[in-house]
């Protein structure tokens, strides 16, 4: 994957869709969790290529790049389906 503009702000907007860390953007995940995903394998799809960039760019200390191109994220409600 390559540093695009697209692929950071997706990575800045994307949570985790699964496990303990779910609704958590990928960026905000721990970076031991990261590494434990990565010793075990990324998933071969979108989410996995995300994950693999976020760790790249925690381990280098450039998390701050991606904080003005997070939007806040919308409350959780029952209401929406």
């Amino acid at each position: 994957m390559t540093l695009e503009p697209e692929s950071l702000i997706e990575l800045a907007n994307t949570t985790m869709p699964f496990g303990k860390y779910a609704g958590r953007r990928l960026i905000a995940l721990p970076e031991p969790y990261l590494l434990w995903f990565a010793s075990k394998g990324f998933p071969e799809n979108r989410l996995g290529k995300l994950m693999a960039l976020a760790l790249l760019i925690k381990t280098e200390g450039l998390e701050y790049l991606l904080k003005p191109l997070t939007k806040p994220l919308l409350p959780k409600s029952d209401l929406i389906q």
